[in-house]
């Protein structure tokens, strides 16, 4: 059976995830890192049309709607007393030289760049990236160099985001091969409640198979941008219900022979 039928079946077949069980281990991890190009498609979507936006974005608030500013001696001095907020679709541009507004308060943004008194911090999905003006130190910046610095960034495009995607996808299939390794040690447990006969090298390929579906469901959840309440139970609950079914498909009178 081909590696894309494997993940259909998957999908909803557990007595075909228990049929998986005697394959070639190099498969299951073709198939591990398959599943991990699915999951982080559409976050690198995400990622890449956010940077786009966000530079086209900084790159027209910063020519036409922030006032001249300086950065020198770790801090940003500009000739305003209130803090400006501008809205770019989904993205929001904050500059503010008078402290009022923290890194908590980009934090709560869901996509944001914010020029603060001491630093800059960058919001992207929940989480927040700052840095100091201290590490500028003895170097001056104004807008028309910070401008000429968004055009680097934007040149660099098509360098960045594969990049960013090839970390994304490595780092993901780092977790994801973890979690299998977990999800199978569930096995174990599981096992001696169907009582059936497997070793933990089959119970690993029949995990594998077994977070396909939670897989496919929250990655249709994230690029349609629908968070989901306990999700990190909801993954776990479903998976370990999907390798006991698929346990129970191994017939008791039958003894797993390893490969």
């Amino acid at each position: 059976m081909n590696i894309f039928k494997q993940f259909y079946k998957s999908t909803h077949s557990p007595k075909d995830i228990a049929s998986f069980r005697t394959q070639g281990i190099g498969k299951t991890i073709l198939y591990v890192f398959l599943l991990t190009l699915i999951s982080t498609l559409p976050t690198i979507y995400h990622l890449s049309t956010m940077l786009t936006a966000g530079i086209e974005g900084t790159k027209s608030v910063m020519n036409d709607e922030l006032p001249s500013f300086t950065i020198d001696n770790g801090s940003l001095s500009a000739d305003t007393e209130v803090p400006i907020t501008i809205e770019k679709g989904d993205f929001s541009i904050i500059f503010d030289p008078t402290g009022v507004i923290t890194t908590g308060d980009v934090e709560d943004e869901d996509a944001a760049f914010a020029l603060l008194r001491n630093e800059i911090a960058v919001s992207a999905g929940g989480r927040i990236d700052t840095y100091s003006y201290s590490m500028l130190e003895g170097i001056t910046l104004t807008k028309e160099d910070f401008i000429d610095l968004v055009d680097t960034v934007d040149g660099m495009k098509g360098i960045i985001i594969p990049v960013m995607s090839t970390f994304i996808f490595l780092f993901s299939s780092a977790v994801n091969f973890i979690e299998v390794s977990i999800l199978a040690l569930f096995g174990l447990a599981l096992k001696n409640l169907a009582q059936r006969n497997i070793s933990y090298r089959h119970l690993w390929r029949m995990a594998a198979y077994s977070v396909t579906l939670p897989t496919v469901f929250f990655t249709i959840m994230t690029a349609i941008n629908t968070p989901v309440p306990n999700s990190f139970m909801i993954n776990w609950f479903v998976e370990i219900i999907i390798l006991f079914l698929a346990i129970k498909e191994i017939p008791k009178e039958k003894e797993t022979i390893d490969n």
